[in-house]
């Protein structure tokens, strides 16, 4: 543990958190209650112009954006039982799911059995198995929420159409394109298929039992409204006194499905909070926090946080010191902060912030391809999407299944996620984890992580990869590469624990900490990012070291078969990405050392 990654200032600290309060949060929360906050509609903009006539009365300085991006729009779905039993069935379309513009397609219903997420990281579009059934003509049943990874499995199957069977009573609103943000050249084509259709979970088992007995005919619709629209996004700026150019990107989505309290006009009440008293004590801030409110998350896949990362990211990759994510701080029943997200870097700096707050202990988890994290690729540090969410014992107590948001409340996505999802002393709580921590970044005289835990994590991956590939591929090069690493590290942070009394504009501070966002330009694309700098990943999970974690296949095929040769052909060329990336880190911070 490093004394840097613990630097505090107890007296700012104090006086900030104090200033923290609930009355403009909660406002704001009443304020959204009545607003639906679709990606570029009119209850978006009125939610803009709340969240600037506040900004304006205090004074904050801040800009609107108004980027065109691609956006889709569910409007409405249809779903009857043409026979054995004609009815109804209540049923909700996607984002980007082909529409069929209101016109009816009548098949034959197949059930092609499948599970429901285990955890968030299903949830959120961890690979599923493909469908090798012959579907030609058919309709396909299955558990599920229906988002983009289960959708595509639908390629080559024929099928005219699937229906996903959400986890329980509610059908969750959701997004059907892998495409991270406005597609490009590279990206196009990351849609479902055919149209996509949810259902709850009673009408499910219902369609189930009666296909059990013969042959049933569903007629569905699907209408979708997807377009290049201009989108707003507000980014508030709160100058620091010292070293202004590096800064903080502290960000959240301002669009919903429904009002969306849980997720999350709890994190832009957080957010406006924050630029508040962050604003009305700027003279104590020694770097720059820069706020930023997203459209685009839940109708676009992160179309407003991929285009600032675009628009902006040659001023991100130098300045930029690292970025966190606000969604669904706040919730009712939230309590704990279990599997935190945090990148290995900032393990203890969140840990640490989280146990001085609230004294409780935190535990973390790698970060998910989910949320707004549209900055792997820029090679910036990241904690928090989530923060507080409720106990385990608690979720089985009430029979909840994983979501993605609201503190582990199933309102999640639903018409049901309004007012009482918000807890006044959960929020307040939470508000004052996210202002310590980002007093910490801006004001620690060295950014306060250590790159030594990221390259320890990274020999773990190499480690088991290499235990994986056995005797059909060597991954020394890249082991001794990164050992090399963390000896010159060790003299590093040696150094920076006698820079722990400067000021953060001192020469020498200014120096080391440039050398740290370096470290992170070459470490963070090495552990997250396959697609390469400038472009994004598609939104499904990806393993750690993605260049190399192709070697767990090795040693699961015959050797010298067309695919071992293959694969290792790839890992030869994956390593040596991996060993350059480490050795240009092991160069830049040699560079300083004394």
């Amino acid at each position: 543990m490093q004394a840097h990654t613990r630097w505090r200032d107890p007296e700012t600290e104090r006086v900030v958190l104090d200033a923290i309060d609930i009355e403009e949060p909660w406002a704001l929360l009443e304020r959204f209650n009545t607003l639906v906050r679709l990606s570029g509609s009119q209850d978006e903009a009125e939610a803009v112009a709340y969240l600037t006539g506040r900004l304006d009365a205090w004074g904050v300085p801040y800009r609107v954006h108004h980027p065109v991006c691609l956006i889709s729009i569910p409007v409405r779905a249809t779903l009857r039982v043409v026979s054995p039993s004609p009815r109804p069935i209540r049923a909700k379309t996607l984002s980007f799911s082909p529409s069929t513009d209101g016109a009816e397609i009548t098949g034959e219903l197949v059930y092609v059995p499948s599970a429901h997420a285990r955890g968030v990281a299903e949830l959120l579009g961890a690979a599923r198995p493909q469908i090798e059934q012959d579907l030609r003509g058919k309709v396909v049943l299955t558990e599920g929420l229906g988002l983009a990874a289960r959708g595509l499995d639908l390629a080559k199957t024929g099928a005219i159409g699937a229906i996903f069977i959400n986890p329980g009573d509610y059908i969750h609103e959701g997004i059907a394109t892998t495409s991270w943000g406005s597609p490009d050249l590279d990206s196009l084509g990351r849609v479902p298929p055919v149209p996509i259709l949810a259902i709850s979970r009673p009408d499910g088992e219902s369609l189930k039992a009666e296909l059990a007995r013969g042959s049933v005919q569903v007629a569905f619709s699907t209408t979708v409204d997807t377009g290049w629209r201009p989108i707003p996004v507000v980014v508030a700026e709160i100058p620091g006194t010292q070293a202004a150019d590096e800064f903080v990107l502290f960000h959240g989505h301002l669009d919903s499905w429904h009002v969306g309290i849980g997720d999350n006009a709890t994190g832009d009440a957080t957010l406006l909070e924050i630029a508040r008293v962050f604003w009305q004590h700027r003279d104590r801030l020694r770097r720059t926090l820069r706020i930023a409110w997203w459209s685009g998350h839940s109708h676009g896949r992160y179309a407003g946080s991929t285009w600032y990362a675009d628009t902006f990211a040659q001023d991100l990759m130098p300045n930029c010191i690292a970025h966190v994510n606000c969604d669904s701080p706040g919730c009712r029943w939230a309590t704990e902060y279990r599997d935190v997200a945090w990148m290995a870097e900032a393990g203890e700096l969140v840990r640490a912030t989280i146990r001085d707050v609230t004294g409780q202990e935190a535990t973390g988890s790698r970060p998910l391809r989910a949320g707004d994290c549209s900055f792997n690729n820029l090679g910036l540090t990241t904690y928090f999407m989530l923060s507080s969410t409720m106990p385990e014992a608690l979720i089985r107590e009430k029979g909840y299944y994983p979501v993605g948001g609201c503190g582990g409340n199933i309102q999640w996505h639903t018409e049901d996620d309004t007012l009482e999802i918000a807890d006044r002393d959960n929020l307040l709580r939470d508000m004052r984890v996210y202002a310590a921590v980002l007093l910490r970044t801006l004001n620690a005289p060295v950014h306060p992580f250590d790159y030594r835990a990221t390259v320890r994590e990274i020999e773990g991956y190499l480690q088991r990869y290499q235990e994986a590939a056995g005797d059909a591929f060597d991954f020394r090069p890249a082991l001794q590469a990164a050992g090399n690493l963390l000896t010159t590290l060790d003299r590093f942070y040696e150094l920076v624990e006698s820079l722990l009394d400067r000021e953060v504009d001192d020469p020498e501070v200014r120096r080391v900490n440039a050398a740290q966002r370096a470290l992170a330009r070459h470490l963070v694309p090495l552990g997250y990012v396959r697609a390469g700098r400038f472009r994004h990943d598609p939104a499904q999970q990806i393993p750690p070291l993605p260049e190399i974690a192709p070697a767990t296949e090795l040693g699961q095929v015959p050797a010298g078969s067309d695919r071992w040769h293959t694969l290792r052909t790839h890992l030869a060329r994956g390593q040596n990405y991996v060993v350059w990336s480490l050795r240009q880190a092991h160069r830049r911070i040699a560079e300083i050392l004394p």
